[in-house]
C-alpha cells in the first residue's frame, strides 16, 4: 500500500504542474490584461504596474519565474488587492469555505445515505416513487437556483432566516441546504442502484434462501459493499464543495474564498486565479487519493497496484 500511495502522490504532483501550466497559459492567451479595466489611469502608469509585477516580460520567462516561486510556497502578490499576498487571501478565507463544504457533506450524506437505503428497500412501491422524484430534482436544479429560491422564500418573503453572512448558526441553513441538495440527491440515487445490484448477488440470494430478513440483508449484509461508490463520490464532492461553492457565497455574501475568486476572474487578478485553481486541483488529488486507499480499508479484497 505504501508503493501504491507513493505513487498516486507522484502521479498527483504531476497532474498539478499539468493544471498550473495549462491555467497559466490559457489566462495569458486571453486579451487584455488585469490593469486595463481600469480607465481612470494613464497608459504610463499601466506600464508601470505592467514593469513591477512583471507583466512586461516574455511569457516564458514569466512562467519560469511563476513555477520557481511556486515551488518554494510563494504564489505571488495579488495584482488588485495590492499590498497582499495570495497565500494569505486564500489560507485566511479557506476555512470559512471548508466549513461551509463540510457541513454540506455531513448533510448530503446523513439525507443520502438513507433515502437511498429507503428507496431500495421499498423498490416499486410510492416511498421509492416519492424519493426517486426528490433526487431528479435535485440533480435538476443548479445550486445558483436554489440559493435564489431559498433567499427569496425564507429570506425575503418569510423573514424567517438572516441573509448575509455567516455570523449566526441560522445562517448556515439556506447556503449548507443549497450546496448539499444536488450531492444529498446524486448520493440518494447512487445509493439505491447500488444497493438494488448488490442485493441481485448470489450471496445474497443464498442469505434469503436461508430465511434472513429483508432489513438484516440490506442493513448487515448489503450496505458495506454497496456504499464503495458513494465513498468514491465523497472525496471529490468534499474538494469541489470547498471551491464549487463560488456562486453559493457570492448570493448569501458568505465571506470565504469563493467570493475572492469570482472577484479575481472579474479584475482578471491572474495571481489569484492561479492560487485557487491549484488549491482545487490539490484539493481534487488529494481528496481521490484518500478514497483509493480507504478502498482497501473498506474492502480487504481491493487489490492496489
Amino acid at each position: 500500500m505504501v508503493k501504491y500511495t507513493v505513487k498516486r502522490i507522484g502521479m498527483g504532483l504531476f497532474s498539478i504542474f499539468i493544471v498550473a501550466t495549462l491555467t497559466f497559459f490559457l489566462m495569458n492567451m486571453v486579451p487584455g490584461g488585469p490593469f486595463v479595466a481600469e480607465k481612470s489611469m494613464s497608459k504610463a502608469a499601466q506600464q508601470a504596474l505592467a514593469e513591477k509585477y512583471g507583466l512586461d516580460k516574455p511569457i516564458l520567462e514569466r512562467y519560469g519565474t511563476y513555477l520557481t516561486d511556486l515551488l518554494h510556497g510563494d504564489m505571488g502578490p495579488s495584482l488588485k488587492q495590492r499590498g497582499r499576498e495570495v497565500s494569505d487571501i486564500i489560507f485566511s478565507k479557506f476555512p470559512v469555505s471548508a466549513k461551509l463544504a463540510g457541513i454540506a457533506v455531513l448533510v448530503a450524506l446523513c439525507v443520502g445515505i438513507p433515502l437511498g437505503c429507503l428507496a431500495a428497500y421499498n423498490r416499486g412501491k410510492w416511498a421509492d416513487n416519492l424519493i426517486i422524484v426528490f433526487a431528479t430534482c435535485g440533480i435538476a436544479v443548479p445550486s445558483f437556483i436554489s440559493s435564489v429560491l431559498l433567499l427569496y422564500t425564507f429570506g425575503m418573503n418569510l423573514k424567517l432566516l438572516p441573509v448575509v453572512g455567516l455570523n449566526e448558526a441560522a445562517a448556515y441553513v439556506m447556503p449548507v441546504t443549497a450546496l448539499a441538495l444536488y450531492p444529498a440527491a446524486y448520493i440518494t440515487r447512487l445509493m439505491r442502484s447500488s444497493l438494488l445490484d448488490v442485493m441481485g448477488q448470489d450471496y445474497m440470494r443464498t442469505a434469503r434462501a436461508k430465511g434472513v430478513s429483508n432489513f438484516k440483508i440490506l442493513f448487515k449484509h448489503a450496505l458495506r459493499n454497496a456504499v464503495l461508490p458513494v465513498v468514491t463520490y465523497v472525496g471529490p464532492m468534499l474538494a469541489g464543495l470547498m471551491t464549487g461553492s463560488f456562486v453559493v457565497e457570492k448570493i448569501f455574501t458568505v465571506p470565504g474564498l469563493g467570493r475572492e475568486f469570482v472577484s479575481a476572474i472579474t479584475n482578471r487578478d491572474y495571481t489569484m486565479i492561479m492560487g485557487t485553481t491549484i488549491i482545487l486541483a490539490t484539493l481534487v488529488i488529494a481528496a481521490n487519493v484518500i478514497v483509493d486507499v480507504l478502498y482497501k480499508i473498506i474492502d480487504p479484497r481491493i487489490k492496489l497496484k
